[in-house]
C-alpha cells in the first residue's frame, strides 16, 4: 500500500447503483456513452460506503465543467481532499472479484478513516486504484 495526496476536492457526478454488486459495468457504460469520454479522457469513480447497514455504490465522472451534474440531471458527490492509502490494481477488469478484498485490506490499516467512503478511481482501461481517506 503507498499513500496518495489529493490536493484539491473532486467534484464527481453519476447514479447510485441500486442493483449493486450487479449494474456497476452497465451504469459506466452509460456514463462513458453520455459523456463521450472514454477511460484515460475523463476519470471515472466508483465511490461506495455503508449506510443503515447496506453497501451504497455510485458509478461516477470527474466533472470537466462546473455543472455537468444538473445538465445531465445526475447525482453530484465531492471527492475530498487530503491524503488516501491506496492500492493499485493492473488489468483490473480480470480482476473485479478480488477488488473487494483490495479493501479489506486497506481497511485493515489503523491510518485510514473508515467513517469515509471507498473510492475506485479508474485511471484507464488497465489501471485502477483503490483508495481510502486516511485520518487527518
Amino acid at each position: 500500500m503507498e499513500k496518495y495526496n489529493l490536493t484539491n476536492d473532486l467534484t464527481v457526478f453519476g447514479r447510485q447503483v441500486k442493483t449493486f454488486p450487479s449494474g456497476i459495468g452497465e451504469a459506466f457504460d452509460e456514463l462513458i456513452k453520455l459523456t463521450g469520454d472514454g477511460a484515460g479522457e475523463r476519470s471515472y469513480y466508483g465511490v461506495s460506503e455503508f449506510k443503515d447497514g447496506k453497501m451504497v455504490y455510485y458509478a461516477m465522472a470527474a466533472e470537466k465543467i462546473e455543472g455537468e451534474a444538473g445538465k445531465y440531471n445526475y447525482d453530484q458527490l465531492k471527492i475530498e481532499k487530503g491524503e488516501y492509502l491506496t492500492s493499485t490494481l493492473i488489468d483490473w477488469q480480470k480482476k473485479t472479484e478480488c477488488i473487494k478484498d483490495v479493501f479489506y485490506e486497506i481497511i485493515q490499516d489503523p491510518r485510514v478513516n473508515k467513517t469515509k467512503p471507498a473510492i475506485e478511481w479508474y485511471k484507464s482501461d488497465n489501471e485502477m486504484m483503490c483508495l481510502v481517506k486516511m485520518n487527518d
